[in-house]
């Protein structure tokens, strides 16, 4: 099995200002060590690492543990992707074979950033070096997330988190029902299972509040294009890692074997090319 969500750092209060003081539990470090034991007791074979700090200096932190670790099998990492010169970063990172996509935090930019033409001929690159892009938005941008992939019907996008729905507050989920039915027409579109517990009462959740969430990723994605994610060690604010990956183990339960394996595993590695 391949969690195909989590991060590792070394915490930096100036690096990490986003880690705010209600996050305590996460202003520590978060090594391969550490996860490795949540690993094991959990069964899983491995992991992707995916980027938490905008910076090339962070992909190589990524690297650098991904060779020291076997355990971590790919990395998508950070790199301007609005930079001139992109194909002689992108061809640079590309030598070393564990780096495999990339991601940008667009929940944090001003409206119209997916869709900027800067961002748009940086993502047009990707393909030319079988790299996928994750997704990170709130809810409320997947009308720009739809519009981005509209534009890239042959590049592999991976949603992070279901688009961060709303769950806690339980606001907009039509428009994000809707948005995840569009979504999930593109047939180069991936969607990770991650982040519920962190959208939800961090300290009073309970699975009933997950479920209806996990219903629409299911009805509208196929179990081939659905992969899961711990987001460990963020998931801490709400949950252990076994509560976490209990979450989804108890849904798919429902499921033939070979859904259960796709969701568990080779949908992150055919989408990973791991």
């Amino acid at each position: 099995m391949i969690d195909s969500h989590v991060h590792f750092w070394n915490y930096h209060p100036v690096k990490d200002a986003w880690i705010t003081d209600d996050m305590e539990i996460l202003q520590a470090d978060f090594t391969p060590d550490e996860l490795e034991v949540e690993l094991l007791k959990n069964g899983m074979a491995g992991c992707v690492a995916i980027q938490a700090d905008q910076s090339e200096r962070e992909t190589e932190f990524l690297l650098a543990l991904a060779q020291k670790y076997s355990f971590i099998k790919g990395v998508v990492g950070w790199v301007d992707l609005q930079r001139e010169n992109l194909p002689e970063r992108l061809a640079l990172f590309s030598a070393n074979e564990k780096l495999k996509g990339w991601r940008h935090i667009a929940q944090a930019e001003p409206q119209g950033f997916l869709n900027s033409a800067s961002f748009l001929r940086g993502i047009a690159q990707l393909s030319h070096f079988n790299h996928t892009y994750d997704i990170l938005i709130h809810q409320n941008q997947l009308g720009e997330a739809i519009a981005l992939v509209e534009k890239f019907p042959e590049q592999r996008f991976v949603l992070d988190h279901m688009a961060k729905p709303d769950i806690k507050g339980n606001g907009g989920w039509l428009a994000w029902y809707d948005g995840i039915k569009t979504l999930a027409t593109h047939q180069k579109v991936y969607c990770k299972i991650s982040g519920m517990v962190t959208e939800a009462n961090w300290t009073n959740w309970k699975y009933d509040d997950l479920k209806y969430y996990l219903d629409v990723v299911f009805e509208h994605f196929s179990t081939d294009r659905i992969m899961f994610g711990s987001d460990w060690p963020v998931c801490k604010l709400a949950a252990t890692y076994t509560e976490t990956k209990q979450i989804v183990t108890q849904y798919i339960n429902q499921l033939t074997d070979l859904q259960r394996k796709a969701v568990f595993e080779l949908t992150a590695k055919e989408c990973y090319q791991l």
